[in-house]
């Protein structure tokens, strides 16, 4: 697929891979929608069984590509590509695995949540830290952050805007193995084919029982987002968010 996503289905794995290397893989909205096609693609697909997210070599992605968050800012609204991409990964059925090398920064961090087994290179780092930008959460990790890390670890993430190298997200929960980062694909792919060769349906229950209803998450999908125009009619939240994008400049 074009637009800076990659989609290949090997041995029962749909693979999406961020390829904008140049821009240090940063979101953009057709990138979104390339990759929620993907994905729905793959559950609806016979032929795949498991989703194998991955980024490039030494980055998983930067976040938002910064044009299109000041271009969000302005229209005081989240695009409805990112709310697109959030709700198709919040809602598949099928097991989704990542493999992440390098930064992996705002959304790059909250698809995490999403996934179901996450291998890091020993390089990762982690960050999220959207109330220090004067953003509200977003993918639900308001509610999953917390779940799956503790209520504390996930508050150094999203509010104190701290970073998390492999080790720390290995201990807080949001990675589950850590290995070299020549490794990391290979572990990623192993990790994929393993589930897609499962009873399929065995899967699914087993992911839908620990997962629980999805409409919770869809709904706090959309309550993160609705927060966003009312935090940017906050002057100090604005301030915040023009000094990052300028920096980003």
């Amino acid at each position: 697929m074009n637009d800076h996503v990659i989609g290949e289905v090997s041995e029962g794995v749909q693979v999406i891979r961020f390829d904008r290397i140049e821009a240090e893989n940063a979101v953009t909205a057709q990138m979104c929608e390339s990759t929620a096609d993907l994905i729905s693609f793959a559950e609806s697909s016979s032929r795949v069984h498991a989703i194998l997210l991955a980024g490039g070599p030494g980055i998983f992605t930067v976040g938002h590509d910064a044009a299109e968050l000041a271009a969000a800012a302005e229209r005081g609204a989240t695009g409805e590509s990112v709310l697109r991409l959030l709700k198709t990964i919040a809602t598949v059925d099928k097991p989704v695995v990542a493999a992440v090398d390098g930064l992996a920064a705002g959304i790059g961090t909250t698809l995490l949540l999403h996934c179901d087994y996450v291998i890091a290179s020993e390089w990762s780092v982690f960050s999220a830290g959207f109330a220090e930008l004067g953003l509200p959460p977003e993918a639900a990790a308001s509610l999953l952050a917390p779940r799956l890390m503790g209520y504390h670890h996930a508050f150094g993430l999203l509010v104190m805007g701290e970073q998390f190298d492999a080790q720390r997200a290995l201990q807080a929960g949001l990675v589950n193995r850590v290995v070299s980062a020549g490794e990391v694909e290979a572990a990623g792919q192993s990790a994929a084919q393993a589930l897609a060769a499962m009873p399929p349906e065995a899967v699914r229950m087993a992911r839908r029982l620990m997962r629980g209803d999805r409409r919770e998450v869809v709904a706090r999908i959309d309550q993160e987002a609705a927060g966003f125009p009312e935090l940017l009619r906050s002057p100090a939240a604005r301030d915040a968010l023009n000094a990052y994008l300028q920096g980003k400049g």
